[in-house]
């Protein structure tokens, strides 16, 4: 997909694979002199845990900014313009941008849509629809990113009960990260949630190391991998970010190589946070009053 980027003013710093001639591709995929690649790891303290919660707060902020503005008849792009200029407001660089070639300073992924659904002026929110909007900001060297899941108008029972499920798996998993646990723990608790609840979790694609690289170690699946024998450490930072589908966990790519949908075409609702491991256990560096439950409670009056 060839799509002209949105204008980032001069004077914002920008990640290193939204630098000229790096062409969207991080430092986390270069390789050395021998081919081998690099692999990139960090654990936060200090001066940079104090830039990391900058960015994660303002990775907030813009979320915030963007789902008060998701209702019946506003388009994706109009999403992504607020995103877009959300980011700039705060000095800070929408990390999606350029990424890999994303056109886009958001993602904004709606019922069968998994992830990395890409905005659009000719997608319309209609009512009964959920969007998920995933904001990532560049800022003062660190990337924040968290994502939530939101009822356009009236949702569904089915959508509701889908949406509240994907949140609470979210937190349950978030509840037992701690420094010595296995990594694969997540993916246990989750993966016993969604089958106790007839719900499955996708399997192409994860939650991840996070910091002055957008994506980076560990990789953080939220299915049980069995063979993954990972420790959580102390200084750590990453997201956990569960895709739960109705029927299938199978994904189905679109030509355009981002948006990913579920096979069979069911409802898809995903969260997302960023963590930082200490030593008591997880700091959720994204917090806020999930939407969703506002909308919910509205509904009820």
């Amino acid at each position: 997909m060839s799509q002209i980027l949105r204008e980032v003013p001069a004077e914002i710093p920008r990640p290193d694979y939204a630098q000229p001639g790096a062409n969207g591709i991080p430092k986390s995929v270069q390789r050395d002199a021998f081919g081998r690649r690099k692999v990139v790891r960090n654990f936060m303290k200090g001066e940079d845990l104090v830039r990391m919660r900058k960015a994660c707060k303002a990775a907030r902020e813009v979320l915030e900014e963007v789902l008060a503005a998701v209702k019946p008849g506003v388009s994706t792009e109009e999403l992504d313009i607020i995103a877009h200029n959300a980011c700039i407001a705060r000095g800070g660089y929408p990390s999606p941008l350029g990424y890999r070639g994303f056109p886009k300073s958001l993602c904004t992924s709606i019922n069968e849509v998994i992830c990395h659904g890409i905005p659009d002026a000719q997608r319309i929110l209609q009512d009964g629809d959920i969007i998920n909007c995933d904001v990532t900001i560049y800022l003062d060297g660190m990337h924040g990113d968290c994502s939530e899941t939101v009822f356009v108008g009236t949702p569904s029972p089915e959508a509701q009960k889908l949406v509240d499920f994907t949140y609470r798996s979210l937190m349950s998993a978030i509840e037992i990260v701690r420094p010595g646990k296995k990594l694969n723990e997540i993916g246990k608790l989750i993966s016993k949630m969604s089958k106790t609840a007839g719900y499955s979790v996708v399997r192409d694609f994860s939650g991840h190391g996070i910091g002055p690289v957008f994506h980076m170690p560990p990789h953080v699946v939220h299915y049980y991998e069995r063979s993954n024998f990972s420790v959580i450490k102390e200084g750590m930072t990453f997201t956990i970010e569960p895709m739960i589908n109705i029927g299938e966990f199978y994904a189905d790519m679109l030509d355009d190589g981002w948006t990913a949908l579920t096979l069979d075409r069911s409802l898809s609702a995903q969260f997302e946070h960023t963590i930082y491991v200490g030593k008591k256990g997880a700091e959720i560096l994204t917090m806020g009053e999930p939407v969703y439950k506002k909308q919910l409670s509205l509904l009820e009056q």
